[in-house]
């Protein structure tokens, strides 16, 4: 089975580190996925939300405020300035977390429309 393995760090320590199928990661020029097998590639990060998908097909969700990855043909590292773990999608986020998201993405200062999908988005789960 082919697969990546994601790691996100912020200047307070890890948040996520595991072997993963795929991975969604807002770009600052706008969202892509990466799959194994990879081109190389160094992104500016924006204001959004990562969505990892787990060798198990379950999906996480981390929240960022902006930062860099660096991917290549078998893993992803993600250092963001500040990050909220959010938890599996197939499950409701709960309110704590996501008044931190909403928090973070706001004194990022992402423009209104990314933060209003990006919001959306959270408010949907």
């Amino acid at each position: 089975m082919n697969k990546l393995t994601l790691e996100i760090v912020t200047p307070h320590g890890e948040i996520f580190n595991s072997e993963i199928k795929s991975v969604l990661i807002p770009g600052g020029e706008g969202e892509f996925g990466v799959l194994p097998n990879h081109a190389s590639v160094i992104s500016l990060l924006r204001a959004g939300v990562i969505t990892i998908e787990n060798l198990d097909s379950s999906k996480e969700l981390i929240a960022i405020d902006s930062g860099h990855a660096k991917v290549d043909e078998s893993s992803v590292i993600i250092l963001a300035q500040g990050a909220v773990y959010l938890g599996g999608s197939d499950k409701s986020i709960s309110k704590q977390k996501l008044e931190e998201a909403k928090a973070l993405l706001e004194s990022a200062g992402a423009n209104s429309a990314t933060l209003a999908a990006t919001i959306g988005r959270l408010d949907s789960k």
